[in-house]
Protein backbone atom coordinates (compact mmCIF):
# COMPACT_ATOMS: atom_id res chain seq x y z
CA UNK A 1 0.00 0.00 0.00
CA UNK A 2 1.50 3.23 -1.05
CA UNK A 3 0.52 6.82 -0.11
CA UNK A 4 0.50 9.70 -2.01
CA UNK A 5 -0.02 12.97 -0.87
CA UNK A 6 -0.40 16.02 -2.96
CA UNK A 7 0.68 18.86 -1.28
CA UNK A 8 2.17 21.36 -4.19
CA UNK A 9 -0.99 23.75 -3.30
CA UNK A 10 -0.77 27.80 -2.38
CA UNK A 11 -4.27 27.48 -0.57
CA UNK A 12 -4.96 30.46 -1.67
CA UNK A 13 -8.85 30.73 0.56
CA UNK A 14 -6.91 30.48 3.87
CA UNK A 15 -4.63 33.67 3.83
CA UNK A 16 -1.63 33.45 5.44
CA UNK A 17 2.40 33.38 5.33
CA UNK A 18 2.48 29.51 4.55
CA UNK A 19 0.30 27.85 2.32
CA UNK A 20 -2.43 26.18 4.09
CA UNK A 21 -0.75 22.70 4.38
CA UNK A 22 2.13 24.23 6.43
CA UNK A 23 -0.40 26.35 9.13
CA UNK A 24 -0.11 25.02 12.57
CA UNK A 25 -2.75 23.35 14.16
CA UNK A 26 -2.91 21.44 17.46
CA UNK A 27 0.71 21.94 18.26
CA UNK A 28 1.43 20.76 14.40
CA UNK A 29 1.59 21.58 10.68
CA UNK A 30 -1.60 20.45 8.96
CA UNK A 31 0.46 18.35 6.90
CA UNK A 32 2.28 16.26 9.55
CA UNK A 33 -1.19 15.19 11.22
CA UNK A 34 -2.44 13.99 7.95
CA UNK A 35 1.18 12.29 7.68
CA UNK A 36 0.82 10.75 11.12
CA UNK A 37 -2.27 9.03 10.41
CA UNK A 38 -0.96 7.00 7.97
CA UNK A 39 2.16 6.19 9.82
CA UNK A 40 0.29 4.46 12.38
CA UNK A 41 -1.00 1.86 9.75
CA UNK A 42 1.27 -0.95 9.63
CA UNK A 43 0.22 -2.12 6.25
CA UNK A 44 1.33 1.19 4.45
CA UNK A 45 5.02 0.29 3.01
CA UNK A 46 5.66 4.01 2.23
CA UNK A 47 4.32 7.95 1.86
CA UNK A 48 5.09 10.46 -0.36
CA UNK A 49 4.50 13.97 -0.29
CA UNK A 50 4.38 15.62 -3.87
CA UNK A 51 5.59 19.39 -3.16
CA UNK A 52 6.92 21.93 -5.55
CA UNK A 53 10.28 21.60 -6.55
CA UNK A 54 12.26 24.09 -4.57
CA UNK A 55 9.57 23.53 -1.13
CA UNK A 56 11.86 24.04 2.34
CA UNK A 57 9.21 24.03 4.18
CA UNK A 58 8.18 20.35 3.68
CA UNK A 59 11.68 18.93 4.48
CA UNK A 60 11.49 21.19 7.46
CA UNK A 61 8.59 19.99 8.96
CA UNK A 62 8.10 16.78 8.31
CA UNK A 63 9.86 13.77 10.66
CA UNK A 64 12.18 11.53 9.59
CA UNK A 65 10.85 8.13 9.03
CA UNK A 66 12.20 5.47 6.68
CA UNK A 67 8.63 5.01 5.27
CA UNK A 68 8.11 8.89 4.67
CA UNK A 69 9.39 10.86 1.31
CA UNK A 70 9.32 13.65 -0.25
CA UNK A 71 9.14 14.07 -3.91
CA UNK A 72 9.65 17.42 -5.22
CA UNK A 73 7.66 16.88 -8.40
CA UNK A 74 4.27 19.33 -7.94
CA UNK A 75 2.56 20.29 -11.16
CA UNK A 76 0.50 23.57 -11.52
CA UNK A 77 -2.99 21.83 -10.44
CA UNK A 78 -3.64 19.10 -8.20
CA UNK A 79 -4.55 16.40 -10.67
CA UNK A 80 -0.83 17.37 -12.65
CA UNK A 81 0.47 17.12 -9.10
CA UNK A 82 -1.20 13.85 -8.76
CA UNK A 83 -0.30 12.24 -12.19
CA UNK A 84 3.61 13.77 -11.49
CA UNK A 85 3.41 11.60 -8.18
CA UNK A 86 2.38 8.65 -9.42
CA UNK A 87 4.61 8.80 -12.37
CA UNK A 88 7.75 9.51 -9.72
CA UNK A 89 6.62 6.23 -7.71
CA UNK A 90 6.69 4.17 -10.85
CA UNK A 91 9.98 5.30 -12.29
CA UNK A 92 11.66 4.07 -8.58
CA UNK A 93 10.27 1.03 -9.17
CA UNK A 94 6.69 0.49 -8.07
CA UNK A 95 4.47 -1.93 -9.79
CA UNK A 96 1.77 -0.54 -11.63
CA UNK A 97 -0.61 -3.31 -10.19
CA UNK A 98 -0.25 -1.90 -6.54
CA UNK A 99 -2.68 0.24 -4.97
CA UNK A 100 -2.03 3.96 -3.88
CA UNK A 101 -3.97 5.62 -1.33
CA UNK A 102 -4.16 9.49 -2.46
CA UNK A 103 -5.32 12.10 0.53
CA UNK A 104 -5.59 15.55 0.43
CA UNK A 105 -2.97 17.41 2.67
CA UNK A 106 -5.38 19.35 4.44
CA UNK A 107 -7.42 16.47 5.58
CA UNK A 108 -5.62 16.66 8.91
CA UNK A 109 -8.38 14.87 11.04
CA UNK A 110 -8.09 11.40 8.95
CA UNK A 111 -8.22 8.51 11.71
CA UNK A 112 -6.02 5.62 11.33
CA UNK A 113 -9.23 3.36 11.96
CA UNK A 114 -10.38 4.94 8.83
CA UNK A 115 -7.51 4.27 6.45
CA UNK A 116 -8.15 0.39 7.76
CA UNK A 117 -11.72 0.38 7.00
CA UNK A 118 -10.76 2.15 3.29
CA UNK A 119 -8.51 -0.62 2.79
CA UNK A 120 -10.42 -3.81 4.05
CA UNK A 121 -12.73 -2.42 1.91
CA UNK A 122 -10.85 -1.92 -1.29
CA UNK A 123 -7.88 -4.31 -0.84
CA UNK A 124 -10.08 -7.23 -2.55
CA UNK A 125 -12.20 -4.99 -5.18
CA UNK A 126 -11.79 -4.83 -8.39
CA UNK A 127 -11.86 -1.01 -8.92
CA UNK A 128 -11.18 0.71 -5.51
CA UNK A 129 -12.72 3.07 -4.02
CA UNK A 130 -12.87 6.47 -1.40
CA UNK A 131 -13.93 7.49 1.74
CA UNK A 132 -17.51 8.90 1.54
CA UNK A 133 -20.49 10.59 3.86
CA UNK A 134 -23.84 10.27 2.83
CA UNK A 135 -24.92 13.99 2.51
CA UNK A 136 -27.36 15.01 5.30
CA UNK A 137 -27.91 18.80 4.66
CA UNK A 138 -30.50 19.71 2.33
CA UNK A 139 -28.74 20.82 -1.12
CA UNK A 140 -29.61 24.01 -2.76
CA UNK A 141 -29.44 24.85 -6.38
CA UNK A 142 -28.18 28.79 -7.17
CA UNK A 143 -30.49 30.81 -9.26
CA UNK A 144 -28.07 31.42 -12.14
CA UNK A 145 -27.32 35.21 -12.93
CA UNK A 146 -27.74 36.07 -9.48
CA UNK A 147 -25.54 39.92 -9.13
CA UNK A 148 -23.29 40.46 -6.61
CA UNK A 149 -23.00 38.26 -3.63
CA UNK A 150 -26.51 37.37 -3.16
CA UNK A 151 -27.64 34.45 -3.99
CA UNK A 152 -31.35 33.03 -4.90
CA UNK A 153 -32.57 29.36 -4.95
CA UNK A 154 -33.76 27.97 -8.33
CA UNK A 155 -34.23 24.58 -7.25
CA UNK A 156 -33.61 22.01 -4.09
CA UNK A 157 -31.17 19.09 -5.42
CA UNK A 158 -33.10 15.64 -4.02
CA UNK A 159 -30.57 14.69 -1.36
CA UNK A 160 -31.09 10.70 -1.62
CA UNK A 161 -28.21 9.00 -3.06
CA UNK A 162 -26.11 11.56 -2.50
CA UNK A 163 -22.58 11.24 -0.91
CA UNK A 164 -20.00 13.71 -0.10
CA UNK A 165 -16.30 12.19 -1.20
CA UNK A 166 -13.49 12.70 0.88
CA UNK A 167 -9.88 11.15 0.70
CA UNK A 168 -8.25 8.95 1.04
CA UNK A 169 -9.14 7.09 -2.31
CA UNK A 170 -7.91 4.22 -3.22
CA UNK A 171 -6.89 2.49 -6.94
CA UNK A 172 -4.28 0.64 -8.91
CA UNK A 173 -1.50 2.70 -9.62
CA UNK A 174 -1.78 1.92 -13.34
CA UNK A 175 -5.26 2.32 -13.49
CA UNK A 176 -5.74 5.81 -11.99
CA UNK A 177 -2.39 6.87 -13.71
CA UNK A 178 -4.02 5.64 -17.10
CA UNK A 179 -7.80 7.30 -16.00
CA UNK A 180 -5.81 11.11 -15.11
CA UNK A 181 -3.56 10.78 -18.32
CA UNK A 182 -6.87 10.19 -20.69
CA UNK A 183 -9.25 12.60 -18.58
CA UNK A 184 -9.67 16.44 -19.37
CA UNK A 185 -7.93 17.58 -16.34
CA UNK A 186 -10.23 20.61 -16.17
CA UNK A 187 -13.48 18.42 -15.53
CA UNK A 188 -11.45 16.12 -12.90
CA UNK A 189 -12.22 17.05 -9.01
CA UNK A 190 -10.97 14.11 -7.74
CA UNK A 191 -9.43 10.68 -8.37
CA UNK A 192 -12.37 8.75 -8.22
CA UNK A 193 -13.36 11.13 -10.93
CA UNK A 194 -11.43 9.83 -13.49
CA UNK A 195 -11.77 6.60 -12.36
CA UNK A 196 -15.17 6.85 -13.41
CA UNK A 197 -14.67 8.36 -16.84
CA UNK A 198 -12.97 4.68 -17.48
CA UNK A 199 -16.61 3.47 -16.99
CA UNK A 200 -15.50 1.98 -13.05
CA UNK A 201 -17.82 2.38 -10.67
CA UNK A 202 -15.89 2.93 -7.36
CA UNK A 203 -16.95 1.70 -3.98
CA UNK A 204 -18.52 3.91 -1.38
CA UNK A 205 -16.87 3.58 2.03
CA UNK A 206 -18.60 5.31 5.31
CA UNK A 207 -16.19 7.78 6.32
CA UNK A 208 -16.77 10.33 8.99
CA UNK A 209 -17.46 14.04 9.25
CA UNK A 210 -14.72 14.99 11.07
CA UNK A 211 -12.16 13.92 7.57
CA UNK A 212 -12.74 17.66 6.41
CA UNK A 213 -10.65 19.48 4.16
CA UNK A 214 -9.48 22.34 5.88
CA UNK A 215 -10.48 25.31 3.28
CA UNK A 216 -11.32 28.71 5.54
CA UNK A 217 -9.86 30.32 8.36
CA UNK A 218 -12.73 28.98 10.87
CA UNK A 219 -11.86 25.46 9.53
CA UNK A 220 -8.41 25.55 11.35
CA UNK A 221 -10.33 26.33 14.92
CA UNK A 222 -12.71 23.22 14.30
CA UNK A 223 -9.46 21.02 13.12
CA UNK A 224 -7.80 22.30 16.28
CA UNK A 225 -10.65 21.53 18.63
CA UNK A 226 -11.32 18.04 17.20
CA UNK A 227 -7.20 17.00 17.43
CA UNK A 228 -7.07 18.66 20.84
CA UNK A 229 -10.01 16.40 21.99
CA UNK A 230 -8.14 13.34 20.37
CA UNK A 231 -5.08 13.65 22.38
CA UNK A 232 -6.44 14.81 25.88
CA UNK A 233 -5.85 11.80 28.34
CA UNK A 234 -8.98 9.46 29.28
CA UNK A 235 -10.46 10.66 32.27
CA UNK A 236 -9.61 8.13 35.21
CA UNK A 237 -12.17 6.82 37.52
CA UNK A 238 -13.04 8.02 40.93
CA UNK A 239 -13.53 5.10 42.90
CA UNK A 240 -15.11 5.42 46.29
CA UNK A 241 -15.44 3.35 49.44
Amino acid sequence: MHVLIPSAGAGSRLPGDAPKQYRRVAGAPIVAHAVSAFLACPRVTDITVVVQPGDVLAHAVLPAHPRLRVAEAGGVTRAQTVIQGLQWLRARGVDAKEWALVHDAARCCVTPDAIERLMDACEHDTVGGLLAVPLADTLKRAALGSIGRARHVATTVPREGLWLAQTPQMFRIGTLLQALERSDLAQITDEASAVEQMGLSPLLVAGSSSNFKVTYAEDLLLAEAILLARSAPAPTECKHG
